[in-house]
């Protein structure tokens, strides 16, 4: 993979690994970091990748994991979002308090899919888990938010 192939591309995910990263972590500094660090890990690891057209997937997964360690380095700070607004008013209020009480592993499959408009393959294999178990996820997930937006 060459350099210029490599910045192209992740100039064409930025917008997608952003909102991945602002699912986990809510917090835009946050996310800047995290993807700073997906951009410096998938390069050094680009060797890793065999096929180029799954290159979404991997970086992806790559962001996914990122925010996981900045959250695991991050656990016991007090978030800015506790103290300050976030910095963009969703268009349904309701909606993303009720998708911020789903558990991680019920809520990102669902914004993958509705955000992002990735098919149960790409998640599956951003994942690393079977698209059963998509499939899955994604419906426990609607179903909760069904009981949440009812009560």
């Amino acid at each position: 993979m060459d350099k210029d192939f490599f910045v192209q591309e992740i100039e064409r995910n930025s917008d997608k690994l952003f909102r991945v990263a602002y699912a986990l972590l809510r917090n835009p500094e946050d996310c800047r970091d995290a993807l700073q660090e997906t951009a410096l890990k998938a390069w050094e690891k680009r060797h890793t990748l065999r096929e180029t057209q799954y290159f979404a997937t991997w970086i992806t997964r790559i962001c996914i994991n990122c925010c996981h360690d900045l959250q695991r380095r991050r656990k016991g700070t007090v978030p800015l979002e506790a103290v300050a607004e976030p910095f963009a008013d969703p268009p349904d209020r309701t909606l993303a308090l009720a998708l911020r009480s789903l558990p991680e592993k019920l809520r990102l499959p669902l914004i993958l899919q509705c955000t992002e408009g990735m098919s149960y393959t790409e998640i599956a294999r951003t994942l690393r888990i079977t698209e059963s178990a998509v499939r899955g996820r994604i419906h426990r997930a609607k179903e909760q938010l069904r009981k949440e937006l009812e009560a």
